[in-house]
């Protein structure tokens, strides 16, 4: 009996049963070597990292760890290579993890199923199937793009789209949400006057300009604090607000240093709002909504921004 190879087989004879404890804690090690080197674990780097064990006995541990599919084997070059198998492509074939591995590429503004088959190589009707396991397995989700309402983009199942991809907070349902913007429009111009207004009162003319200065982050908390939006919208969303008030004329913006800044620290921008009233009325000319559009360059038929959809084109129709 003394001469027997060690195993890993569960044998409950007597005399295997101390190789059956050894065998396991020595798969263990295996498991957490390969934890340590997640791109992999070559020959040599197991025998360093288990120096002392019988080579017979590690054997059986790594065939016991590839039979139960916790550890998968490779070939890089002309070694072999051991890396932990994840979970979540337990039962998955080589194509499934082409196709995830493309999709995870994409990050969080996803990718196009004519793209998946043009780097995959593979039929659409197989294409359409695997991606349709993946869907089930939730590794993988659909989102609907606002660039293109009738194709959807496929990325990872926990990543959170782009906005690029949902339209953020202007759109609900693809739909974009134009009354939502121009009462946000309104009210924050309402906040912006009523600091005009309120400036009036200081003593000289530099006072009243500087007073009547709000940062983003006032417009921010005043919105949030009138309850008016069903969603959580960012600094971001606010500002973006400003900036078409800024276009249209009616307010003015201004970016100075932060006090860290200003005390020699590396600090961040704050960027201030004030209400205007224009001295002159601007020529029709000059008020047409594409001479100052920041975002003419993405206005075509057919897109989310088109000349057939703008706000501005019907305000200064009916003006």
């Amino acid at each position: 009996m003394d001469s027997e190879d060690p195993n890993c087989s569960g044998e409950s004879s007597e005399v295997s049963k101390p190789d059956d404890a050894q065998c396991e804690e020595i798969m263990q090690r295996i498991v957490d070597i390969c934890k340590e080197n997640e791109r992999g674990v070559t020959e040599r780097m197991m025998q360093l990292a288990m120096v002392g064990v019988d080579p017979l006995l590690r054997a059986k541990a790594i065939n016991n760890l590839l039979s139960q599919s916790k550890v998968e084997m490779m070939k890089q070059g002309s070694q072999l290579l051991y890396k932990l198998k994840d979970a979540k492509f337990k039962g998955s074939d080589d194509e499934e993890k082409i196709v995830y591995s493309i999709i995870e590429e994409s990050g969080n503004k996803g990718i196009w199923t004519r793209d998946i088959r043009f780097k995959s190589n593979l039929s659409l009707t197989t294409l359409n199937k695997i991606l349709k396991v993946m869907e089930g397995k939730k590794l993988i989700k659909s989102v609907k793009s606002v660039a293109a309402s009738k194709k959807k983009v496929y990325m990872l199942y926990d990543v959170e789209p782009d906005t690029s991809v949902t339209g953020g907070s202007w759109y609900s349902n693809q739909d974009f949400e134009s009354e939502f913007v121009e009462i946000l429009n309104q009210q924050c111009f309402r906040f912006l006057h009523e600091k005009l207004e309120a400036a009036k009162s200081a003593a000289d003319p530099i006072s009243r300009v500087n007073s009547s200065y709000v940062t983003s982050k006032d417009v921010w908390k005043f919105i949030k604090d009138l309850g008016i939006s069903k969603i959580e919208l960012s600094m971001n969303d606010i500002e973006s607000i400003l900036e078409t008030l800024v276009f249209d004329g009616r307010v003015e913006k201004h970016v100075s240093a932060s006090r860290s800044n200003m005390e020699g620290d590396t600090g961040s921008t704050v960027k201030m709002y004030r209400a205007i009233k224009p001295l002159v009325k601007n020529t029709g000319l000059m008020r047409i909504p594409c001479g100052l559009c920041p975002v003419i360059k993405d206005c075509y038929e057919d897109s989310p921004i088109s000349p057939s959809k703008c706000l501005y084109f019907k305000e200064w129709f009916d003006s």
